[in-house]
């Protein structure tokens, strides 16, 4: 199906939704970004109200909170906040194997009885067609819980995404992905808040120095960095701060991952079918 005929879908599939009051789970990125823009041009349409909730957690940067009240704000919805703390209430304090589906399975809980309490009986969430093709326990929750993925039902990539964004104006259509902080460690290391934001810290400062994607993906007292391929010679132009910042926030080593940037790389020794948590 061609882009244009994705576009079209996936308007009327949000013309359908936003004949009642939608909630949608926001967290300020392209994806959830596009679907709110989606359901707030449809609700004009019907009489009806868009809800932008954001699940403010531990596992996220806390410039999340700030820049998606502004998004929801371009997108002229109302929104939301709740506050949670997955790390203790989740059950994932040790980073277990199927983090992913018991967060979203507690997050989403809590955005249902939002919802519910709103009176918005659709909760949609930004799910796209390439999330589903990699090890995202996460979603069989979504499932479970009867949340809508309109742009992985649609056929939307990211890429198309981004494109439909940068077509509507959003202006999070060339903002990085950013996934939960716990992704930067290893399955089975006992998560702190401390740690976390070191993590949080020490990628925000090489990210600041004009970098895309950026992980800071830490094994014990080793940050081992990931950026875009494209941008080594940047990197190794600038180590000896980024050496000394990261060295001040206590990692005793520093070192550049060789095969650069890449989605999920904590994922590779993980066997989908025999965790039975694979969602698609």
């Amino acid at each position: 199906m061609h882009f244009e005929e994705k576009a079209e879908n996936l308007k009327k599939r949000m013309n359908r939704y936003a004949k009642g009051d939608v909630a949608v789970a926001f967290s300020g990125g392209v994806d959830s970004s596009l679907l709110l823009n989606l359901a707030a041009a449809a609700s004009e349409e019907h009489g009806t109200k868009v809800y932008a909730i954001l699940m403010h957690t531990m596992l996220h940067s806390a410039r999340d909170a700030k820049e998606a009240k502004a998004a929801a704000k371009e997108a002229g919805a109302e929104f939301r906040m709740l506050t949670v703390d997955e790390l203790l209430e989740a059950g994932i304090l040790d980073n277990p194997k199927d983090r992913c589906y018991r967060c979203k399975k507690y997050l989403f809980e809590q955005l249902k009885r939002e919802s519910e309490s709103l009176g918005a009986a659709v909760i949609l969430e930004g799910t796209n067609e390439d999330d589903l093709h990699g090890y995202r326990p996460g979603l069989l929750a979504v499932k479970e819980l009867g949340i809508r993925s309109p742009l992985a039902d649609a056929g939307f990539t990211k890429e198309e995404v981004r494109r439909f964004a940068e077509e509507l104006g959003i202006s999070a259509s060339k903002k990085p992905s950013m996934p939960c902080l716990a992704t930067r460690f290893p399955y089975g290391t006992r998560l702190s808040y401390e740690d976390i934001r070191k993590a949080e810290q020490g990628e925000q400062f090489i990210r600041a120095m004009g970098f895309y994607n950026v992980r800071l993906r830490v094994h014990g007292d080793i940050a081992r960095i990931e950026v875009d391929t494209e941008g080594f010679g940047e990197i190794m132009g600038r180590r000896k701060e980024i050496i000394s910042y990261l060295k001040n926030l206590g990692y005793s080593y520093v070192t550049l991952d060789m095969e650069g940037f890449r989605s999920g790389s904590m994922d590779i020794n993980i066997d989908q079918q025999k965790m039975g948590t694979d969602a698609r």
